[in-house]
């Protein structure tokens, strides 16, 4: 499921930046048919994506179903099948409208953000299957440096991906080749302060890395997901600046959204891992792990 939604989000970018946002332009057929004609690479690119879409309800619904089978998963497991099912299938509605106002930025933004967020649902949702099934260790301490991650790291970083949505919305690819209305705000005042939202986000995130690694003995796996993290954010920042003193082409762009989705996905579950952290993450000292419920409902 986590691998499909983030295809989600990635073939809903590249359905923007070709151009073919309104491709099937009457949801929720495609044009007079179900289906797009061939030779109209628009529509084949657009219906894609709702099929992949519709490939990311299906496991949601899927998986939403097996989590109330399944012994010992957590309540927070369950939830967060449950409401990323509740919001891929929102997408769908949402795609509707966003077409019926012909690719409206906010429209395009909300379509936008909501796949983030089923995504980072996923990525909750897949570290409890991995605690489920290998242990889980103790939370991370001291627990200030939790709290300080949850209610400041996790904003900072949907920060980071609102203003680079809103950056995105203010540029030049509206989604469509003609007939799509901007948000109206420079671009250069957009990634004026999207940029600086990055800084504040990188700054705290080397303040983080800091304590992470000073806790490589008792948690060297999360120390190991904060390098690794760590290596995507420079190379977004990289990307971003190419991207932006090469008039933003279509491609870069791309990747600077697969990469802002991997970012978003990594962020998070580094916060919840310090929550509730799988056992692999920590050393076989502090994991202790328990047998898996599901493992010992196999045994027996």
């Amino acid at each position: 499921m986590l691998a499909v939604m983030f295809l989600v989000v990635s073939s809903g970018a590249f359905v923007r930046l070709t151009a073919s946002g309104l491709g099937c332009d009457h949801w929720p057929r495609c044009g007079a048919a179900p289906f797009p004609t061939q030779g109209n690479h628009h529509a084949i690119i657009e219906f894609s994506n709702r099929f992949i879409a519709s490939i990311g309800v299906a496991l949601a619904l899927f998986a939403t179903l097996a989590s109330r089978t399944v012994p010992g998963l957590s309540r927070a497991g369950r939830l967060s099948v449950l409401i990323a099912f509740l919001g891929a299938a929102a997408q769908i509605p949402l795609g509707g409208v966003t077409i019926m106002l012909k690719l409206n930025p906010l429209a395009v933004m909300a379509h936008f953000l909501l796949g983030l967020l089923v995504l980072g649902l996923a990525v909750l949702a897949a570290t409890e299957a991995w605690a489920l099934t290998a242990g889980r260790a103790p939370a991370v301490d001291p627990p200030w440096l939790r709290h300080v991650i949850a209610w400041l790291g996790v904003p900072a970083a949907a920060t980071l991906v609102v203003t680079g949505a809103v950056a995105t919305a203010s540029g030049p690819h509206p989604g469509a080749q003609k007939g799509v209305k901007r948000l109206g705000v420079p671009i250069v005042d957009t990634v004026y302060v999207h940029v600086r939202a990055a800084a504040v986000f990188g700054i705290g995130f080397l303040l983080l890395g800091f304590l992470l690694l000073r806790l490589r003995a008792r948690y060297p796996g999360l120390a190991r997901v904060w390098v690794a993290t760590l290596v995507v954010l420079v190379g977004q920042m990289i990307l971003g600046e190419v991207q932006y003193r090469n008039a933003l082409p279509w491609g870069l762009v791309l990747l600077h959204v697969c990469l802002a989705a991997t970012l978003w996905s990594l962020a998070l579950f580094i916060a919840y891992a310090l929550w509730r952290p799988p056992a692999p993450l920590a050393a076989s000292a502090v994991a202790r792990p328990v047998a898996a419920p599901i493992a010992r409902v196999v045994e027996e």
